[in-house]
């Protein structure tokens, strides 16, 4: 019996080391969460437009009958890593015709009327997500997260993080076209 507890802390640190070990693993990207919506239909929702904004809401219904992809991105204006993702997400909109649609999480309508009136308006349509249970259906970790939803509603792939960076710019772009060619 002493020597089991003797060997108790040196196992202790064995499992604790392991678990080190592989978070600092290089090749391990946190990232990559898995998401058990991909090649699923959207989760069936119906959210209200955010007050104060001249676009309409959003629900699932509104993803499909599309002839091409639709993105979706979960954002706060309290969020810091959204304002960060804001222009390249302009961007696509403007220079690539992408279409995006929006779910404004946990926020107060006013702080994103002000928000969106700084930074410009990229989505032609918000749904409010004030309680959150919008997120908990779509199984987010928190904000931002993007979604590539295919034209007949099935949710083709999951972005976790701002899209900013060349990798992550080229990541997501490059799942958006193969969205678009209807290969993802």
């Amino acid at each position: 019996m002493k020597r089991l507890i003797a060997i108790l802390p040196l196992l202790l640190v064995a499992v604790i080391g392991a678990f080190l070990l592989w978070g600092l693993n290089p090749d391990r990207d946190p990232n990559e969460i898995p998401s058990v919506l991909i090649s699923q239909p959207t989760p069936d929702f119906s959210l209200a437009p955010v007050s104060g904004l001249d676009v309409p809401g959003l629900a699932s219904a509104d993803l499909a009958g599309h002839p091409g992809p639709v993105v979706v991105n979960f954002f706060a204006s309290w969020c810091v890593p959204c304002k960060a993702e804001h222009a390249m997400l302009s961007r696509l909109v403007e220079r690539d015709g992408m279409r995006l649609v929006g779910i404004n999480y946990k926020d107060k309508p006013e702080d994103v009327v002000r928000w969106l009136a700084d930074l410009g308006n990229p989505y032609s349509a918000i749904g409010s997500d004030l309680d959150g249970r919008a997120g908990i259906e779509w199984g987010i970790s928190g904000v931002p997260e993007t979604f590539i939803v295919s034209g007949d509603g099935t949710v083709l792939y999951r972005y976790v993080g701002p899209i900013v960076g060349e990798e992550a710019i080229r990541k997501f772009s490059l799942a958006l076209d193969q969205a678009e060619r209807g290969v993802l």
